[in-house]
């Protein structure tokens, strides 16, 4: 490849703030600046959904919300990856991209100290009752605080759902804390040091902090549902910095409401953003975020510096790190358009 030839990246508007800067600050691209046969530039409109001639004429999309679909790859001779800026990618179609010869690629190494970190962040605040103290203070009802007593962590068991790159990293956050450690994934092929595999029903039933890590796929919508949320101690506390729709959002509001569980950590629902009236939030035992919990500049960095190296990965003929559809490097309209980067 030539430099009158270079690989172009296309940036999704939706990185930048009304004035036209980047709203999560230092996203890596000084990799992508210092390949000397790449260039970058933000895509002249911000639609929710891509068009095919947006893409024309790029090597590589690096996107954040955006939505890629079949109809956005329908022309997607030249287009050879899409690297998702974060973990999910609920908005990219995936058989789309592997019939187009398209590479999707994630970012689980830059998320995972962070998304684990937030984690132990409400499962603390929710042990101590910290935004319920909080409010005393504020309000001055100081004389009330011995009616809001916590929970020591020391002893109580935690149970994650999807004991992945996320979730292996929570139970080493937590190891100091001398807490017994539970998990479940059927997807789990040898062991985890200290973490004793069980089914979900034993998980649900015998853990103090049920923290949800797993992907949202067709077989876990709802995987918490009113059922599963009745296993839970009345002492429990349940976490999601997943996807909202694994848990049953009606369902979790009832046993909330009716203190058949101590409470919550939201940073996910099941329609986001959520309303304003919703009785969730209604509610004095659940701690939210907007989907935004992990957000610190250690954060995107992270994230981002694994995309663009992704995106300089095929522009140099390498093959990239945490791909979602792999059996694209053997598609022959793939392996055409590689050959122009070797």
């Amino acid at each position: 490849m030539t430099a009158r030839n270079p690989f172009r990246i296309g940036l999704t508007r939706d990185f930048l703030k009304p004035d036209g800067t980047i709203g999560f600050g230092d996203i890596g691209l000084e990799l992508i600046d210092a390949a000397s046969t790449v260039v970058w530039e933000f895509l002249p409109e911000n639609r929710p959904v891509l068009g095919p001639d947006q893409i024309e004429g790029y090597d590589g999309l690096l996107v954040l919300a955006s939505k890629v679909t079949a109809e956005t790859l329908s022309q997607a001779d030249r287009l050879s990856v899409v690297a998702r800026f974060g973990v999910g990618y609920d908005n990219v179609d995936v058989p789309a991209c592997t019939e187009a010869g398209v590479l999707l690629t994630i970012t689980p190494d830059g998320v995972r100290r962070p998304v684990a970190v937030s984690v132990m962040t409400l499962l603390l605040a929710l042990s101590h009752k910290l935004l319920i103290k909080d409010r005393l203070t504020r309000e001055g009802r100081w004389g009330e605080k011995l009616n809001f007593m916590g929970q020591g962590v020391r002893g109580r068991t935690l149970g994650v759902i999807g004991v992945g790159n996320i979730g292996r990293e929570v139970f080493q956050l937590a190891a100091p804390f001398e807490m017994r450690h539970l998990g479940f994934d059927p997807f789990l092929k040898t062991p985890v040091e200290g973490v004793e595999l069980v089914s979900l029903e034993a998980l649900l039933q015998q853990s103090d902090y049920v923290v949800v890590c797993c992907a949202l796929t067709p077989e876990t919508h709802h995987l918490l549902n009113a059922n599963r949320l009745g296993l839970m101690k009345s002492n429990a506390y349940l976490i999601n910095v997943a996807r909202g729709p694994i848990v049953d959002q009606n369902a979790l509001t009832d046993v909330l409401t009716q203190g058949r569980i101590a409470g919550a950590g939201l940073d996910v629902f099941d329609i986001e953003p959520i309303a304003s009236n919703d009785p969730l939030l209604a509610l004095d035992n659940v701690i939210v975020s907007p989907h935004a919990i992990c957000w610190t500049d250690e954060c995107f960095k992270g994230i981002g510096s694994s995309a663009c190296q992704s995106l300089i990965d095929v522009a140099q003929g390498r093959t990239p790190s945490h791909i979602v559809n792999r059996e694209v490097l053997t598609s022959s309209r793939y392996l055409q358009k590689l050959e122009r980067y070797r």
